[in-house]
């Protein structure tokens, strides 16, 4: 035996030994047992090899064990995203399909800097999900990104501010035919139900700046209930509109005088304020969008729906965020209608795109949403609620309406975070514990490391790239890539080039 460091393997060969056995250890240099050991006697070869058992535990357990670990993937099933970024696995996210079993209910909350591809996934959510059976449900497309895709689809688009398609407030969808045919008992149960959902969006709608810009007080909420109710007695058959509100508070009849016990200028006084906020819908800057019959109903067989209110962005943010009101208390009133008569059954996906917009429009708004939230797992409806930070649901101007849109957060159980500064992950991790690693990731997917002068060919690093987390499990980092389909589908800026999403 020569050299310096060589590797020596013991090997048992056959030999004498004082107990009548044969055995003799020869050192070989560079010899190494096969597979399954070495053969013949006291060899140690196995007849099978030992698959080896796989052990699972927290991370705060088993990294006393080993210190590289990773994250467990998702299951490859719903919603392609794209391939882990760590360890190439294709990742999917399907929130209908965890529910109950990863997750406890179907909402997702989508949260990073503008530009770095929300909107892209969250459609591509939606393609996908309508291929499975869903209804991709737009209730107000504010900067009308969801039309052509719409369309596309097969779905209808209702285009609201143009000055042309109109929404009813007071709409009672698939209602209005069946009601007629129902027995009495059961028709004024209905009819009950339908006039507290009118009244709530008359509620909502007066609550923002455009209207009253404040809440109903208790006597006005009491004439304002009394009135559509008598509107809507006194058009059998079809639905009232605002305007027919406001002529009943008007003419003052016995049953309204008398539900306020007021009479002469005393009755003027405690309506005078209301229905100069119904006037501010009907004939202010809202004119002509929410002050008839509605003018192309919902089409509830389709695969796809939306109401596209970008035309309002041009009068201001108080029009939109009532437009945003008065649409989705159309849209979704038409479907749970709908629903309530058996008419249709199928689950729904529910993009809030601009969630920041939605949280400003006023706790109308913030009171659907809830609701939704506390129903979907229920309904097994999906609601994608995007934003780019924490911070917008404190805009609301009362404790009590910035705690709903808390919970709106914490509601959702899938939480989707792409490039956000170290700032913003403080605050996430307040709501969404975030590994030291976690944050170092999101917060490299943020800004640009290079300022080189060819910019042409450069992509912001952190586009199309999300952490995916389910609870408090650890992250799943994808990155998506666009298909030239998405591409020629979702949004783009006037010179053609992708505002959402990576390059394929």
């Amino acid at each position: 035996m020569s050299g310096k460091n060589q590797l020596l393997t013991p090997r048992w060969t056959p030999g004498t030994v004082s107990d009548g056995r044969t055995r003799r250890l020869r050192l070989g240099r560079g010899l190494h047992a096969p597979r399954l050991g070495w053969g013949g006697p006291f060899g140690g070869r196995s007849a099978v090899e030992d698959t080896g058992t796989v052990y699972t535990g927290p991370t705060s357990q088993i990294s006393l064990i080993d210190p590289f670990l990773l994250g467990a993937g998702l299951p490859a099933r719903g919603v392609p995203v794209g391939p882990d970024v760590l360890t190439g696995e294709l990742v999917c996210v399907d929130p209908s399909g965890w529910t109950g079993t990863l997750t406890t209910n179907p909402g997702v909350w989508v949260m990073a800097q503008p530009g770095v591809g929300k909107s892209a996934l969250i459609k591509r959510i939606c393609l996908v999900y309508v291929a499975y059976g869903h209804m991709t449900c737009v209730p107000a497309d504010v900067k009308g990104e969801y039309s052509m895709m719409v369309r596309e689809l097969g779905g209808s688009v209702l285009r609201i501010g143009t000055g042309t398609e109109r929404i009813n407030p007071l709409d009672s969808g698939p209602l209005k035919h069946r009601l007629p045919s129902l027995p009495t008992a059961e028709r004024g149960a209905l009819l009950d139900v339908l006039n507290g959902r009118r009244l709530e969006t008359l509620g909502a709608l007066l609550a923002t700046r455009v209207g009253l810009g404040r809440q109903a007080n208790e006597i006005e909420r009491s004439a304002l209930t009394t009135a559509v109710q008598l509107a809507a007695d006194a058009l059998p058959g079809t639905d009232p509109v605002v305007p027919d509100v406001i002529a009943v508070l008007r003419q003052a009849p016995e049953p309204l005088r008398a539900k306020l016990a007021a009479e002469g200028d005393t009755y003027l006084d405690l309506t005078r304020s209301i229905v100069a906020g119904l006037d501010n819908l009907v004939d202010g800057p809202l004119k002509g969008m929410f002050d008839g019959p509605t003018t192309s109903p919902i089409d509830l067989g389709a695969p796809a729906v939306s109401v596209d209110i970008s035309a309002l962005r041009a009068r201001g943010n108080d029009v939109v965020s009532a437009g945003m009101i008065a649409s989705w208390a159309y849209t979704y009133s038409s479907i749970d209608s709908a629903r309530s008569l058996g008419l249709m059954r199928r689950k729904l996906v529910l993009p809030m795109d601009e969630m920041w917009r939605a949280l400003r429009a006023g706790p109308g708004l913030v009171d659907a949403m809830d609701s939704i939230s506390r129903l979907n797992r229920t309904t097994e409806d999906i609601s994608i609620y995007a934003t780019h930070s924490t911070l917008d649901s404190e805009s609301l101007p009362t404790e009590e309406d910035r705690s709903k849109a808390r919970g709106l957060m914490d509601r959702c159980d899938t939480w989707v975070i792409g490039g956000s500064t170290g700032e913003e992950l403080g605050r996430i991790s307040g709501r969404r514990a975030l590994t030291e690693q976690e944050r170092m990731m999101i917060e490299s997917w943020a800004s640009a490391t290079s300022t080189g002068l060819d910019t042409s060919e450069q992509i912001h690093p952190g586009r199309g790239k999300y952490l995916i987390k389910l609870g408090t499990r650890p992250g799943i980092a994808a990155a998506m890539k666009l298909t030239a389909t998405e591409r020629r589908l979702f949004h783009t800026d006037s010179g053609g080039n992708e505002i959402e999403g990576d390059r394929p």
